[in-house]
């Protein structure tokens, strides 16, 4: 495989999971990053689908929407190596998709409360947040160790980054959660997982370009 060329801003945000899924599956890339501002609005945002990032590039193919990216990586995986991290199926396709839509749901909710509205918007949030991990909760009592059984899929990359962003805005959202929080440290523990966090880069990026979290 080409090395995989990966864009974004130095700060967590929709890549991490992105990295993360590379990382613990030993898939070498470089990263460029896109700011500052003049940098990112002179230079990239103009030749970028819908203006966003971040952006991949994997030979001649260039994308843009992190889900996206998740699931092409997931399909390239799976076709050229032995890791499989879309399901063993049809069915456990369809369980990652619908789980990883519902981590989106969250997140966008999660995001527009960080930059739009954290000063009065951070207690409403957090109130309102059990109602949203339990559909979580629920839909892991019904599977295995990940998402669609016994193996990691991209949907886990995704849940569990929003999940850590969700504990480092409220530290014990989880502990009325055990299948999740048990979900939550199993994918903390897997050795790319370590491999990733314990880099310079991770330890040097904050989870939102705001700064708040």
């Amino acid at each position: 495989m080409s090395k995989i060329q990966l864009a974004y801003f130095q700060v967590r945000g929709r890549a991490e999971a992105i990295r993360t899924l590379l990382v613990d599956n030993n898939v070498e890339y470089e990263e460029t990053d896109v700011g500052p501002r003049d940098n990112w609005v002179n230079n990239w945002k103009p030749k970028m689908a819908f203006g966003q990032c971040p952006w991949l590039k994997d030979g001649d193919v260039e994308l843009v929407q992190s889900n996206t990216m998740l699931r092409y990586l997931a399909r390239k995986l799976g076709k050229y190596t032995l890791v499989d991290l879309y399901g063993a199926n049809n069915v456990e396709a369809s369980r990652a998709d619908m789980i990883n839509d519902g981590v989106e749901d969250l997140r966008v909710a999660y995001t527009r409360m960080i930059y739009q509205n954290y000063e009065e918007g951070k207690g409403p949030f957090i109130a309102e947040l059990p109602g949203k991990l339990q559909c979580f909760e629920t839909l892991m009592k019904n599977g295995g160790d990940y998402i669609v059984g016994s193996k990691v899929c991209f949907a886990d990359y995704n849940l569990f980054d929003l999940l850590d962003a969700l504990v480092t805005l409220s530290s014990p959202c989880l502990d009325a959660f055990p299948t999740l929080k048990a979900y939550y440290d199993r994918v903390m523990n897997r050795p790319g997982v370590q491999k990733r966090r314990s880099t310079d880069h991770f330890k040097g990026l904050p989870i939102n370009g705001n700064g708040k979290q």
